[in-house]
């Protein structure tokens, strides 16, 4: 073992404070946070006060920017660039030990010692988490070497042992493979792993399942939860679904703008919330957990209404090449002999999980891969009919006006040296039909369309929320009045508030401006709120497809009930994913 321990601190407060700690694994006391904006330092986070008990998972919940994450970084001591202006946060060691990691020098050799190896983290995204020029055991490893009294083989057994622990398929095999080369799922389940590779007291999940499909969701909360038993950890799990929420946490504590305004267990506060906030997180997020006979937010199209876009038998196929003098060929369909239609007014909707196929087939369709077969008919404003999958017909015919998309990560879709003016005209530049004043005025038209004031035109993308990203992205997409918007994932990363105010903006727009989309997304719940037709995709194909309702209700495909049972539920005493409570 690591022969270094970290200097042994007693909190000096009262002898029944002290007690206390030794009953809490986590003690947080006055803790306030601040980022400098130029020389001046602004308090972000004012005063917070909670404790993790030993054995449960506290779950933190608030919208984005609420804090949550620079709450838990302050604990691992990673907050910087953001500064501890007061506070205490106990963390208890065992034996009646405590220490004040606040006190000791975050990029010291003590604190290096408590981290992975008293207190681990995971992180949201494993791909920026994870070296990329290392496999995922060379990475275990390290993090073994580092804490524990090993030789190097004994760390490979741990890490492959480790690897099985999470559920990895083949773990001799997988250890020596790059993060590339695993899904996003298996990604995560290898963060797992490393960061309980010393067996930590405390572990921090920072929104783990985010990106995730909603089975994949299920099956890595299930695997926490049998880990955390295991183990006997105490978990802080951040996150911004309250559908997760009711099925995970013993405790809850909700964050808004900087400040900690509620805290208790989880039935009581689903049950009764002091807060008015607390009971808007709860119904703004309950619209997508409900599959069944709940009202949709938009007007279904008229049955009269002509067809928008009609895809038929739409195939593509990837070829690679192994063996000796690599003759071997082997073939991989992507896509096979996909058929839908979409129709005016109408929104429909693309679920399945990662890898289905679903943002290859919506790719295709916009013109950024090319197909082996299949057509996809579109009827334009002038009437005409063009191939959408007709090399490069996009350009030619025009149709970049007619057909805009909204991508999942608001903030890799917007450039972040242009300011929010720059990136909405760049469409309207591109057109070539307005001067500048007449370009500046429409800007403005169009952030007042989606929620937000024209006095931000100046401003760059990091300047702001993930909501209001998002929603200039869909200005952008408004830009050049648009026929058919593609939106792929396009609210997944956002937290149930915001979400609903988006899906209800992309609503609003589609009744002033007649617009169509087709709706991807791996989280049935969503889609059942938004689109009037949902297809299943699996294995490149299209399994299922059908009235939104129908498909939700009286589903004929096992793996479509799959996908509906893995949606969380939002009532903490019938849970649906994790039934064993702490």
């Amino acid at each position: 073992m690591v022969s270094e321990m970290p200097q042994i601190h007693m909190a000096q407060n009262v002898i029944n404070e002290v007690d206390t700690m030794m009953m809490n694994a986590v003690q947080v006391r006055g803790l306030s946070i601040g980022f400098y904006s130029g020389k001046k330092l602004i308090e972000v986070i004012s005063d917070l006060n909670f404790d993790l008990r030993k054995g449960e998972t506290l779950c933190i919940v608030g919208e984005s920017g609420s804090g949550k994450s620079v709450t838990a970084k302050a604990i691992m001591r990673i907050e910087s660039p953001a500064k501890i202006l007061s506070g205490t946060i106990e963390l208890n060691i065992g034996d009646n030990r405590v220490i004040s990691v606040e006190s000791i020098d975050a990029k010291g050799s003590q604190m290096r010692n408590i981290r992975g190896d008293i207190i681990a983290m995971i992180f949201q995204e494993p791909m920026s988490a994870l070296s990329p020029v290392h496999t995922i055991g060379e990475q275990i490893i390290e993090t073994i070497l580092l804490h524990q009294d090993m030789t190097e083989s004994m760390a490979r057994e741990r890490a492959i042992e480790l690897l099985r622990k999470v559920q990895i398929p083949a773990p001799e095999k997988a250890i020596d493979k790059y993060s590339f080369e695993f899904s996003g799922g298996m990604r995560q389940r290898a963060m797992i792993a490393m960061a309980l590779s010393c067996n930590p007291a405390v572990l921090i999940a920072d929104e783990p399942t985010t990106a995730l499909d909603v089975t994949t969701q299920a099956e890595i909360l299930k695997l926490l939860k049998e880990l955390q038993k295991e183990f006997g950890m105490s978990v802080i799990f951040i996150t911004h679904d309250i559908g997760v929420v009711a099925e995970i946490a013993d405790r809850v504590a909700v964050m808004f703008r900087g400040k900690l305004i509620e805290i208790g267990e989880t039935k009581k506060i689903f049950n009764y919330p002091q807060e008015e906030y607390t009971r808007h997180l709860i119904t703004s997020s309950s619209k997508f957990t409900v599959l069944g006979e709940q009202p949709r937010g938009g007007k279904l199209p008229e049955s009269e209404n002509d067809t928008l876009l009609e895809v038929s038998n739409l195939n593509l196929s990837y070829k690679s090449t192994n063996g000796f003098f690599r003759k071997k060929v082997t073939e991989f369909h992507a896509l096979k002999d996909i058929s839908f239609s979409v129709k005016e007014g109408e929104n429909l909707g693309i679920v399945g999980e990662s890898g289905s196929g679903k943002t290859t087939l919506i790719r295709c369709i916009s013109g950024l891969l090319a197909s082996d077969s299949g057509k996809a008919l579109y009827k334009s404003k002038s009437g005409k009919i063009i191939d959408l999958l007709e090399p490069d017909a996009m350009r030619k015919s025009g149709l970049y006006r007619e057909i805009r998309m909204v991508f999942q990560d608001p903030f890799s879709s917007l450039n972040p040296r242009m300011t929010v003016e720059q990136i909405i005209s760049e469409p309207l530049l591109v057109e070539r039909e307005l001067n500048r004043a007449q370009v500046r005025d429409r800007v403005a038209e169009l952030l007042h369309l989606v929620g937000l004031p024209h006095n931000i035109m100046s401003r760059y993308p990091h300047a702001f929320s993930g909501g209001q990203r998002q929603r200039i992205v869909i200005a952008r997409a408004l830009a050049v009045e648009p026929r058919l918007i593609i939106a792929d994932e396009a609210t997944s990363a956002l937290d149930g508030s915001v979400r609903s105010h988006i899906l209800d903006l992309m609503f609003e727009l589609q009744r002033k401006l007649g617009l169509s989309y087709i709706f991807v997304g791996h989280d049935l719940g969503v889609v059942r709120y938004f689109c009037d037709r949902i297809a299943v995709m699996k294995s490149g194909k299209i399994i299922e497809i059908g009235d939104a309702k129908d498909v939700c209700l009286h589903s004929k495909q096992e793996y479509t009930k799959e996908l509906i049972s893995a949606v969380p539920s939002t009532d903490p005493v019938n849970r649906k994913i994790i039934t064993n409570h702490v």
